[in-house]
């Protein structure tokens, strides 16, 4: 039976991915900042442990936990909605920092142990926007495009070993606490000269045409982990499909 230790499971894609494998049969090691079992309770197949992906200590420390996985899904994230220009450099490098650098850290702190079995699978779950970069998401487009080009070239990189290097890329999802799980607010970073800018594009976001489920995220999730072909990139979503079919 395999293991699967999943980031970001307080809410959102994380928390839907780890019930999508926990109904599959997998054992599942759910991360987050701050355990809550209310919302994952423990079980004999569910572990929930602590963790920050910015923190050195606290990857080591979760992935002695966790012991051998078989499937590392890279979902923490932070969302910054906003003009650039209106961002805190402050604000922008704590979005590398979840996003790109606490990928990454996850990452390199995982390859040995699946380097030592010759198996594993890496899944970076990205975004939509690294298809189709949108306006006032110029920092965390950023941080998911690193990610892409991250993630493709370790596909290559780690072949020789038996590992395989995944991309997720989910769409617009209203269900999500995007650009919540941040300690800036939207309408400090939108100055009175973008307001004209600003207003349709929020239209947009708040009547979309095409939306993305979190299920649709954890069946991609599912495919990717469980994909033996040479494929890189899942977009999850309608609205991600339709991107990546544009492109």
């Amino acid at each position: 039976m395999k293991t699967i230790l999943i980031t970001g499971c307080s809410s959102g894609y994380g928390l839907e991915t780890a019930h999508h494998f926990l109904a599959q049969g997998w054992h599942v090691v759910a991360t987050m900042r701050v355990p809550r079992a209310d919302i994952l309770p423990p079980s004999e197949r569910l572990r929930v442990l602590s963790l920050d992906v910015t923190n050195a200590e606290s990857i080591a420390a979760a992935l002695d936990a966790a012991g051998p996985i078989d499937v590392l899904v890279n979902n923490a994230g932070i969302g910054v909605v906003g003009a650039f220009e209106a961002t805190p450099m402050p604000h922008v490098r704590k979005v590398f920092e979840t996003n790109t650098f606490g990928t990454m850290a996850m990452t390199q702190a995982v390859i040995p142990q699946f380097r030592a079995r010759r198996s594993g699978v890496i899944v970076n779950v990205t975004s939509s926007v690294t298809l189709a970069p949108m306006p006032l998401a110029a920092a965390y487009t950023a941080s998911k495009q690193a990610i892409e080009g991250f993630t493709g070239s370790l596909a290559h990189e780690l072949a020789h070993f038996g590992i395989r290097a995944k991309l997720v890329e989910p769409g617009y999802a209203p269900t999500t606490r995007f650009a919540h799980n941040s300690d800036v607010r939207i309408e400090d970073l939108i100055p009175k000269a973008y307001a004209d800018f600003a207003a349709p594009i929020f239209a947009a976001f708040a009547q979309p045409a095409l939306v993305t489920k979190e299920t649709d995220v954890a069946e991609a999730v599912w495919k990717a982990s469980n994909d033996l072909t040479g494929q890189l990139r899942f977009p999850a979503g309608p609205d991600a499909v339709a991107l990546a079919q544009a492109a």
